[in-house]
């Protein structure tokens, strides 16, 4: 199947090289795995891909994103763009529907932070957003402010909270971008008014739908995709197994490569135990199949260990999700629908207890 623009399909094409590298990787040692159950599905049939999700007030948030209602893509189905807000509140049963987006879309990054939960850029069917916007829960309504945008925009970006300071990394400029980016931003939530600085870049391929995460003073950046123009208006993916680490004494650091690919994976991933769990994510093994034949998304759990710089894997997700948002809400990781199978999204919410996780001895 042909995709006629990057953001209406996850898996276009792959580089061989890079898929049989990942299939190649050796094993590692698992360390205990999450206990996950979930929470109340999403008050929609097919679910969301891309949706944006955060916490405020005490509630969890999931909003935005898109799906195929009608007819899969491969049967001609338009791929529709929501702005419908949910809300599910603390032993609450069901989600409400509060409100909406400042318009439809999805594909950015969602950060959680003291002031409430931020929306970066994203995008719909014919651009790509670089607005920013701070979402507050008021009891009954969800209220957005305008904070500074980015320089340029991004969809598919990864991001995440260091401190007092939101980064972000990569993405693509446009629905039919032939290239992705190697941009690099930081937003100083305490200095807002200056807006985002523009930082050197990881010293490694441009990329998008990678995965962040925040450890102690750095920002880290794993795996992701990279588009690779074949002819005139196509392009093929490059798949990455990269990874990086940003502090600002330091600068970028190239890390240890990951086992196996991993794009668009669960992000900003959690940190336990000192360890940087990534759920998932796209291998491109199954990248030549045909939708009808795809199998689903890899579901074992990379960690990565901060400490010696060593991966090993902890265990199997019961989901196979990918471009979806990961958020933390009362001690629980939260995993709000996402893509199943190429053009086929989730209604279920996966989530897992940190607090029960084995400490690490």
């Amino acid at each position: 199947m042909r995709c006629p623009t990057v953001a209406f399909c996850l898996l276009a094409f792959c580089l061989p090289a890079a898929a049989a590298s990942a299939q190649s990787a050796p094993d590692m040692t698992t360390s205990p795995p999450l206990h996950w159950n979930e929470l109340p599905a999403l008050p929609d049939r097919e679910g969301f891909a891309g949706s944006y999700a955060g916490v405020s007030g005490g509630a969890l948030i999931v909003a935005g994103g898109a799906n195929f209602p009608d007819k899969r893509p491969w049967e001609g189905g338009t791929k529709i763009w929501y702005d419908r807000l949910f809300v599910l509140e603390p032993a609450a049963t069901t989600w409400r529907i509060v409100g909406r987006l400042p318009h439809a879309g999805g594909y950015g990054v969602s950060v959680n932070t003291p002031e409430g939960f931020v929306l970066i850029g994203g995008g719909d069917a014919t651009r790509n957003f670089n607005e920013v916007w701070l979402a507050r829960w008021e009891r009954e309504t969800v209220t957005f402010t305008a904070w500074p945008q980015l320089p340029k925009p991004l969809a598919m970006a990864a991001g995440a909270l260091v401190g007092r300071t939101l980064y972000v990394a990569g993405g693509l400029d446009r629905p039919d971008a032939t290239a992705a980016q190697n941009a690099f931003f930081a937003l100083d939530l305490d200095q807002l008014a200056r807006g985002w600085r523009e930082l050197p870049t990881w010293p490694g391929a441009e990329r998008f739908l990678a995965t962040a995460a925040a450890h102690g003073d750095a920002f880290f950046l794993f795996s992701g995709a990279r588009l690779v123009p074949t002819e005139p208006g196509k392009t093929s993916r490059a798949w990455l197994r990269d990874a990086y680490r940003y502090s600002p004494a330091t600068g970028w650091k190239r890390l240890a490569d990951l086992p196996r690919v991993s794009v668009a994976a669960p992000s900003p991933a959690p940190v336990i135990d000192g360890r940087i769990l990534i759920f998932g994510g796209d291998d491109g093994a199954q990248a030549a199949l045909s939708p009808t034949e795809h199998r689903g998304f890899p579901r074992d759990t990379l960690a990565y260990r901060v400490a010696d710089d060593t991966w090993s894997r902890a265990g199997e997700v019961p989901f196979s999700l990918v471009t979806t948002a990961l958020t933390t809400w009362r001690g629980q990781i939260v995993v709000p629908g996402g893509e199943a199978r190429p053009g086929v999204r989730s209604p279920r919410v996966w989530t897992a207890e940190i607090n029960a996780h084995p400490a690490k001895k």
